[in-house]
């Protein structure tokens, strides 16, 4: 998915599929940013072919974005994309603006300390932070028992391949889950309540 661009020292993420499929958008490399292969973003959105259009997107540790310009250009209402990266944000912006797209929010931030302030539901939640750094964990168990997710919302896990996914609370299953060499990946639904 990342592979070298014309100008030194970027690398290209492609969209591939919906609106924008095709696209190809210039990052910069990042220590720590491993942005979903298209193999991988095409079985999650495989998993989502009926939840994304029209759904509310959370894209925390945001990254090069390539989940959430994904969700977008697949019909996703809006994306709000969370990053501690000020160069990453900006990169974000850039390309939402190379799309036309302004169904979208870019926050500078640790997305941790994000979910402690009050926020809007949101139907889909990525989440894949840097790897071996203990965040997925934390945000993970913040996620699942606050009240940021819609009921029948899902949670889309990417994490290093020696993650265990600890037992979910009960309103919460686990939908999907697959595994590669080096990573694991976990779609968890919300359960509707009563």
């Amino acid at each position: 998915m990342a592979n070298n661009n014309n100008r030194k020292g970027t690398q290209q993420l492609r969209i591939i599929g919906g609106e924008w499929r095709g696209r190809k958008l210039g990052f910069t490399p990042a220590p720590g940013l491993r942005p979903t292969l298209d193999r991988f973003r095409e079985t999650l959105f495989n998993w989502l072919m009926f939840e994304t259009e029209g759904a509310r997107c959370l894209d925390l540790f945001a990254g090069s974005g390539a989940l959430g310009l994904e969700a977008l250009s697949r019909g996703a209402a809006h994306c709000t994309f969370v990053d501690t990266s000020a160069s990453a944000c900006r990169q974000i912006r850039e390309h939402l603006q190379i799309l036309g797209c302004d169904r979208a929010d870019v926050v500078q931030g640790d997305g941790l300390n994000w979910l402690a302030q009050p926020a809007d539901r949101f139907d889909l939640v990525f989440l894949d932070p840097p790897f071996h750094q203990g965040l997925l964990e934390a945000t993970l168990e913040r996620l699942l028992t606050g009240s940021y997710i819609n009921d029948q919302g899902y949670i889309y896990i990417e994490a290093e391949s020696d993650f265990r996914l600890s037992p979910l609370p009960d309103k919460w299953e686990l939908a999907r889950q697959k595994s590669a060499k080096h990573k694991v990946f976990f779609l968890i639904k919300k359960l509707p309540q009563d």
